[in-house]
Formats: structure tokens, C-alpha cells, sequence
């Protein structure tokens, strides 16, 4: 099965292009054409999992271009790392595509929802596949345009517009800079095969300079597409979008094509500790500032957008200390566990017909059980709590962090760590203890003054301000902002991928336990030399639930029993709160830096263009309609007028032979 691996991307495709052509005919039923499409893909992936894990790696390329002595190819290619991949993009795919049948019913464009979804799986599981640099660029690029699709589904609310516009260019950004780098690369050594270009490193053909460079460079693009400090930006505002779409494509796959970005490059990076120190420092320093405003974010979708930046820090920093497992390890993990608080914050949204505001939220737990114990097992998972999955690859992160950083690295880890699981169980207990709080307030944000500082996405909805004429109709239920009955628990649609993501956050983590030896340590390494795998000892897995559970007793101190106020920090340091819940203004720091000097340069040449550049071609053609218009009097069609200028232009050149023959000299 492994030659037909090929048909994982396939499956998806056609249903992309059946819902094309034929979409707007099957409606709602175009959501069983997405997941019977997703769920061949799955089936193929287990079974080609199946197949490497036994077997060697396998490659199919064709000669695409050839110039010179470089030649292009074009294939597909099973390794371990995409073997393991291909496993996590197609269930998630699958089982977010289940829970949008409920989610998006009431869309009038769910078909159109859905080809965008078969189109982002097809562009992922390509560049999981690809067997070259090249090819997963291009895939980069194709999932860069579905995410653009995907977060301004709802293109008639100018917050999605506007979200959708700044992810697409802050990831450019990013982009950019990986094109480069691939265009030195390529220069260097002749190909955009992988085993070539590794090859060429490991022989010296590379100076230390330039390898250095090429690495940066390419680390660029994984700092914008996995919303890496300073390109994190875009993320939260792309909770715009549908929450499916938030727990497919930015927690799950698209934002963890950055670090598989590095992890498929990793031998690149190895060869440049000065590449290594860059991205361990970056991954250190976006867990721990994401950390920070996810701890004062009252929006549910922004507080799990947040962690997600700051769990895809802990990746980066892994991947940077030489974690090389560590890192994939999590990445999986992850996943499951955040894929599966973005769908239990969609099934919260769905059912209580409200705004996004945990304030507006709580009592949940006996109105959706198995929401709220399938949140809880996520949060549990994701605050590292033995023996879920978190806790495993947290742990790996820790000790790489400790035996291959510095100090500091370690101390902004735990330190993280410790955060994550506050906010995480803030959020669990505003959302799903004590009672139910909705309609509380009128305005949920009215005292939150970071609702103004939404960057450039507010510049932007400043400028196309909401047509009430749009028809409000398309917006699902889930967006409803009115007070409706209390909330119950949804359908199975709903539920059913919920039970399978927890299920997973509880077991995905076994894989690669130390007392069942490592199983996907070993499985990732065939072939790849990435040095000895960090592993702690006993104490620091201890220190690692201590910190958890130090993070877990003050949420419950605050936010359950009530032993501490709520508002105790931000009282004490309100000029932090307010940083944070404005999240460093780096929004506005951004729209004053870069935004606004690029529109008044734009709009200088634009008056440039409009004053001079049009001015002198309307000068011209002005000047010819008029010297036209003065020509045309003498043509009026008169005979003696014409009569007349030919006496009278023959008396002139007469003249002007006699003056010219000097005859009256």
C-alpha cells in the first residue's frame, strides 16, 4: 500500500472538485461527500503508517524540469516523520469534518465550506508527501490560500475580511524569507532534493556564513506560518473564522507545518549552532509571551488561539535544544488535545447561542456532560498531567530544555508550563462550574479595554464599516449574539469526535512513554542523524506535575472556590492587566510603524501618478484635441473657403520663394 500513498491528497481532492461542480445541488449532503472523502484518506494513511513502521523509507519521483546539470523532480515520499503526520492531518481532518455536518448545518454556503476544507486537506497531505523543498513550497503556498478561504468563510462580516487580509500578509512576510533561502540553497547545491541538500551540508559545500543564513532564512517561513514571536499576530484575529476551521488548520495542521517545516530540515539547522540558538530562543520567548495575554483573554476562541502560539513555542524551543523528538512528539500530542478544546469550545458556542465571552458562560457541567468531561480531559492533557498525552512530550520538552539549553531556557519553560495550566483551568472553570451566566450583561466587553486594540484588523473594519443590508441569515447559529433557551448538549455529529479526541489525549502520549522504550523515538530517528535524544530523570517528571499542579490549584483557588479574588492581580498591577489584555499594543505598534507609512506611501504616488504622470499624458491630449479642433475649422465643407486658403496659401509660398531668391533683397 505504500506505493499507492499517492491517493491519501487524491481523496480529498475529488471531493474538492465534486463540491465545485456540484455543491450548490447537494447542499447539505455535500458534508458526507468531505467525509468520505477524509475517511479514505485515513484508512490509506493507517495502513501505509502500517506498512513504513515495518519497512524502509519509500520515494517515487518523475523529472519534472531539466537545465543545465540540475533536474527538478516531482513525487511523493513516505518517511517516518510524514508517516506519522499523515496520521495526524487526516483524523483531525476527519473527525472536524464530522463535527462541522452539526456545526454548519444552518449555512446556507456549507458546500462551499466543505470544498474549502477538501482543499486545505488536499494542499496539507501534499506537503507532508512532498519529496523535495520545492514541492512542499508550493503546498506551502496552497495552504496559505486555503486559510486565506477558510478564515473569511463569512466575507460579509468585516472582522473575518479583515482577519483573513492580515493572515495572509503577515504570513507573507514570512514567506518571503523562506523563498529566499531556498533560492540560495539551491544555488549552492544545484537541487531541492532533501537527501542532496543534506548531503552537500554534511560534505562542507556549504560555508558556515552562508549555511547560517540559508537556515534563518528558512526559519522565517515556519516563524510566520506557526505564528512564531514577532509574525504571531495574525492567529487570534483568525478565530474569526468558523470554530471547525480554527481547530483544523490553527491548532492541529497548518500552523504545525512550521515545525515540521524545521523538523524535515533539521539536519540544516544542526549544522549552524548559531541557526539552533536563534530558534530556541524564539520558541522560549513565543511560549512565554503568549502565555502571558492568554491569561487574561475572556474570549474562549482567543484564550486556545493564544495557547496555541505559546505550544507551538514549546515545539520551536524543542526543535532549537536539540529535541528533535521531543518536539514531533508534542506536535502530535498537541494535535489531539487542542483539536479537541477548539471543538469543545465550538460545541459551548453552539449551545449556548451567545457571545464568546466566558463571563457569559459557566454552569455547564451538568447541562453538557460530555462536553465539559472531554474539555476537562484536554485541559488536563494539555497542562501536562500524568498520565495523559501533554505530560509525556511536555516532559521531553523540559528535559531537552534543561540538558541542552541554558538556565534561562529552562526557567521560562517551567515557567510557561505553570501558566498553561492556570489559564487552561480559568477557562474550564469559568466555562463549566459554578452557574449558568447568560445575559448577565448587556455588553460582555463593555469593561475590557483591549476589544479596541484589534491592529491592523481594526484599521481595516474602520474602513468598511458592516452593511445591514448583508443577509444575516448565513451566519450559523453558533454566531447568534441573542439570549435563547438554556443550553444542552449537542448532537453525536458533535459529541462523537469529541470522545475520539479525548480518548487520544489520554493514550497518544504511551507511544513514546520511557517504560515501553521509546517506541516513536526510534521510529523517527531511522536513517536521520540527530544525535542522543534528551530524556529526564525521574525528579524532573515530578517537577513537571508539581508545576502543573500549581498552576491547576490557584485556577481552582480563584476561580472555583473563590478563596482568592478574581480581579487579586490585576488589582495589583493594573498597569500589567492592562499590557496584557491589550496584548503589548503590538497591533498598534504594527499599524504605526509599518501600516500607516505604507498607505501615506502608497497615496503619495497614487497623487504622484493622478498630478504628474496623468497630467502630462492629459497635457498632451489636450493639446492634440485642441490643435486637432483649430485644423478642423479650415475642413468645414465650404468650397470657397477651401477656394480661398489655396489662393491664399499660394500667395504664401510665392512669397516665400521671391524672399528666398533674394528678389526683394
Amino acid at each position: 500500500m505504500i506505493q499507492n500513498a499517492w491517493l491519501i491528497p487524491v481523496f480529498p481532492l475529488i471531493a474538492f472538485l465534486i463540491l465545485l461542480f456540484f455543491g450548490r445541488f447537494l447542499k447539505e449532503k455535500a458534508a458526507y461527500v468531505g467525509i468520505a472523502g477524509l475517511g479514505l484518506s485515513f484508512i490509506v494513511s493507517v495502513m501505509v503508517l502500517f506498512e513504513r513502521i515495518g519497512g524502509e523509507t519509500y520515494t517515487y519521483v518523475i523529472e519534472w524540469i531539466t537545465f543545465g546539470e540540475s533536474t527538478i523532480t516531482m513525487g511523493y515520499e513516505v518517511t517516518p516523520l510524514n508517516a506519522m503526520m499523515l496520521i495526524v492531518v487526516t483524523l483531525v481532518s476527519l473527525v472536524v469534518h464530522i463535527f462541522s455536518r452539526e456545526y454548519m448545518h444552518d449555512d446556507k454556503r456549507i458546500h462551499v465550506f466543505y470544498s474549502y476544507l477538501g482543499l486545505f486537506s488536499f494542499s496539507m497531505l501534499g506537503l507532508v508527501l512532498a519529496p523535495n523543498v520545492l514541492q512542499l513550497f508550493i503546498f506551502w503556498e496552497l495552504v496559505g490560500l486555503c486559510s486565506f478561504l477558510l478564515v473569511g468563510f463569512w466575507y460579509f462580516k468585516p472582522e473575518a475580511a479583515a482577519a483573513a487580509k492580515k493572515a495572509f500578509l503577515t504570513t507573507r512576510i514570512g514567506d518571503v524569507g523562506l523563498l529566499l533561502g531556498l533560492v540560495i540553497l539551491f544555488n549552492q547545491t544545484g537541487s531541492f532534493d532533501y537527501g542532496e541538500i543534506f548531503a552537500a551540508v554534511e560534505n562542507g559545500l556549504i560555508n558556515d556564513t552562508l549555511l547560517t543564513a540559508i537556515a534563518l532564512l528558512i526559519f522565517m517561513g515556519a516563524v510566520g506560518k506557526s505564528a512564531q514571536f514577532p509574525l504571531h499576530v495574525w492567529l487570534p484575529d483568525a478565530m474569526e473564522g468558523p470554530t471547525p476551521v480554527s481547530a483544523l488548520i490553527h491548532a492541529a495542521t497548518m500552523v504545525a507545518a512550521g515545525v515540521y517545516l524545521v523538523g524535515v530540515m533539521y539536519p540544516l539547522f544542526l549544522a549552524s549552532p548559531t541557526a539552533m540558538t536563534v530558534v530556541a530562543y524564539t520558541g522560549a520567548i513565543t511560549a512565554f509571551f503568549a502565555a502571558t495575554m492568554a491569561l487574561v483573554m475572556t474570549d474562549i476562541k482567543r484564550v486556545l488561539a493564544y495557547s496555541t502560539i505559546s505550544q507551538l513555542g514549546f515545539m520551536i524551543l524543542a526543535l532549537g535544544t536539540a529535541g528533535y523528538v521531543a518536539g514531533l512528539f508534542h506536535l502530535m500530542t498537541h494535535a489531539f488535545f487542542k483539536a479537541l478544546l477548539f471543538l469543545g469550545a465550538g460545541s459551548v458556542i453552539y449551545a449556548v447561542h451567545h457571545r464568546q465571552d466566558i463571563r457569559d458562560m459557566g454552569g455547564l457541567w451538568g447541562k453538557m456532560k460530555i462536553t465539559a468531561v472531554t474539555f476537562l480531559i484536554g485541559s488536563l492533557a494539555i497542562a501536562g498531567v500524568f498520565p495523559l498525552a501533554g505530560f509525556w512530550s511536555k516532559e521531553e520538552i523540559l528535559a531537552s530544555a534543561l540538558l541542552n539549553g541554558d538556565g534561562f531556557l529552562f526557567a521560562i519553560a517551567l515557567v510557561t508550563a505553570f501558566m498553561t495550566a492556570f489559564y487552561m483551568f480559568r477557562l474550564f472553570f469559568k466555562t463549566f462550574t459554578g452557574e449558568y451566566r447568560g445575559g448577565d450583561h448587556d455588553d460582555p466587553h463593555a469593561n475590557d479595554p483591549g476589544v479596541e486594540a484589534q491592529g491592523a484588523a481594526s484599521v481595516a473594519e474602520a474602513d468598511n464599516p458592516r452593511d445591514d443590508s448583508v443577509d444575516q441569515d448565513r451566519v450559523p447559529p453558533a454566531e447568534d449574539h441573542g439570549h435563547h433557551d438554556a443550553p444542552k448538549e449537542n448532537s453525536g455529529f458533535m459529541t462523537f469526535p469529541l470522545i475520539v479526541l479525548a480518548s487520544l489525549a489520554v493514550v497518544a502520549g504511551f507511544v513514546n512513554a520511557p517504560f515501553l522504550g521509546h517506541q516513536l523515538e526510534g521510529f523517527l530517528i531511522q536513517g536521520l542523524n540527530v544525535g542522543a535524544q534528551p530524556h529526564g530523570e525521574l525528579w524532573l517528571a515530578f517537577l513537571s506535575l508539581a508545576v502543573a499542579g500549581g498552576g491547576i490549584a490557584l485556577a481552582w483557588a480563584m476561580y472555583y472556590k473563590g478563596a482568592i479574588a478574581e480581579d487579586f492581580f490585576a488589582s495589583k498591577a493594573p498597569g500589567v492587566h492592562k499590557l496584557l489584555i491589550n496584548k503589548y499594543y503590538l497591533d498598534e505598534v504594527y499599524v504605526a510603524v509599518f501600516v500607516r507609512p505604507t498607505v501615506a506611501i502608497g497615496r503619495f504616488f497614487w497623487e504622484m501618478d493622478k498630478s504628474i504622470v496623468d497630467g502630462i499624458v492629459n497635457l498632451i491630449g489636450r493639446s492634440t484635441r485642441g490643435t486637432g479642433r483649430s485644423f478642423s475649422r479650415g475642413h468645414n465643407g465650404q468650397l470657397q473657403t477651401y477656394g480661398l486658403v489655396s489662393i491664399l496659401g499660394g500667395l504664401v509660398v510665392i512669397a516665400l520663394a521671391f524672399v528666398i531668391r533674394g528678389y526683394f533683397g
